[in-house]
């Protein structure tokens, strides 16, 4: 750069902006062009790696282990656990992230309970103590409670639907709390009724009105949650795999497994992208319904890598089940992840719909029945190819616009 140039150049120029300490928390404007995901927000995601890692591998240890349904049960708890603490946070920052000082300590708050969260993951799986746990949730809300009573009080228009957040988390963190007085038998009694009105909360607040969440940024959002799901699943896979060439117990059929689960893994994130999303979120009950969607997609993702690490153990003489259940492992989540990702994800109303609900139901009928073949994993990932093949060939360019 010439010297003529730096000395037009202002300070302001020259240097960033100083991070504000405070400034008013107005709505964002959900119209608001190039609008994308912040470090912040890539750093909180971050932290549920973590999360994931625990549920994934306690869930992995628990069907080889012959506990499988025991194991689902403490999955589905710890995994709503970590959706819906990362849902609260994502849908807020949406419509009201303004990144100054307080807001960044108001998330770091939050992160430290996420990583509280993932620290009592395992309790749930070994002991069903559920204590640690309900203590990260809570320092998570907590912080969550703080960002909503600065949105109520900057934005007149929508203070009631901020307060009808803060009251829904309130009451239903103190039921969370009043459970831990229960027996772990009798929780889920409990946890059943509390999990239903923690999915009603937002919809009962935005009758008051509308949050104004951005569209694109919600889309983005979700799919890097999605990613990171599934690179947890690359993970997953990946130590068990490194476990069994530890032992020196490669074999043909282990071989398989090692050049099957990043095929199943890639075609997973190839038809997951195969059609932009922000299109399709036009109003709260179409955006309400995708998101929800979504805890079965991100759910079933992470299930892969469970299954596709179980499959390994199998082959190894580590797990204890017969060849069509460790199969099942991965074709039960595979065939969760193509049905769900089509249904709340990738569907379109138009004459193709029903053609592709016909193709889906195909290749989650041949997924399911794979495993009654020497090899299964080859044709779940043959099945979930030509399925993505299908749907990435029918998305048009006004579908993308």
């Amino acid at each position: 750069m010439s010297s003529a140039q730096n000395q037009s150049e202002t300070p302001r120029e020259r240097f960033p902006r100083r991070q504000p300490i405070l400034r008013s928390m107005k709505t964002r404007d959900p119209e608001e062009r190039h609008r994308a995901a912040t470090p912040l927000e890539l750093l909180y995601d971050l932290c549920f790696v973590v999360a994931i890692a625990q549920a994934a591998s306690s869930f992995h240890h628990a069907i080889s282990a012959g506990h499988g349904a025991e194991g689902l049960i403490g999955f589905c708890w710890a995994f709503f656990s970590i959706w819906w603490a990362w849902v609260s946070f994502a849908w807020f920052a949406s419509a009201f992230d303004n990144d100054d000082a307080i807001y960044r300590i108001k998330v770091f708050i939050q992160m430290i309970g996420v990583l509280v969260l993932a620290a009592g993951i395992p309790r749930v799986f070994e002991h069903q103590d559920f204590a640690l746990l309900t203590v990260g949730w809570t320092i998570m809300r907590v912080g969550l409670i703080a960002q909503w009573l600065r949105a109520a009080i900057a934005n007149p228009s929508q203070r009631k639907t901020a307060f009808r957040y803060v009251f829904a988390i309130l009451i239903l963190q103190a039921g969370w709390l009043s459970l831990l007085l229960l027996p772990p038998e009798q929780w889920m009694w409990g946890g059943i009724p509390l999990t239903m009105l923690e999915l009603l909360a937002p919809g009962w607040a935005e009758r008051a009105g509308k949050s104004s969440w951005h569209p694109e940024h919600l889309a983005e959002r979700y799919g890097l949650f999605t990613i990171i799901v599934i690179g947890e699943s690359v993970l997953a896979a990946t130590l068990a795999i490194q476990s069994a060439i530890d032992l020196n117990q490669v074999s043909a059929q282990l071989f398989t497994v090692i050049l099957g689960a990043p095929t199943i893994l890639f075609a997973m994130w190839w038809l997951y992208f195969s059609r932009p999303a922000h299109a399709i979120l036009t109003s709260n009950p179409a955006a309400f319904l995708w998101g929800y969607g979504h805890s079965l997609i991100l759910g079933s993702a992470a299930a892969v890598g469970v299954g596709l690490a179980v499959l390994s153990d199998y082959e190894i003489g580590e797990a204890q089940m017969t060849s069509f259940g460790a199969g099942q492992t991965v074709a039960i989540p595979v065939a969760l992840f193509i049905a769900s990702t089509w249904a709340f994800h990738l569907r379109r109303p138009g004459p193709r719909a029903k053609v592709e609900a016909l193709q889906v139901m195909l290749a989650c009928a041949c997924i399911l029945a794979a495993p009654l073949t020497p090899i299964p994993v080859v044709g779940i990932a043959l099945a979930l190819i030509l399925i993505t093949v299908a749907m990435s060939r029918q998305s048009t360019p006004q579908a993308e616009a």
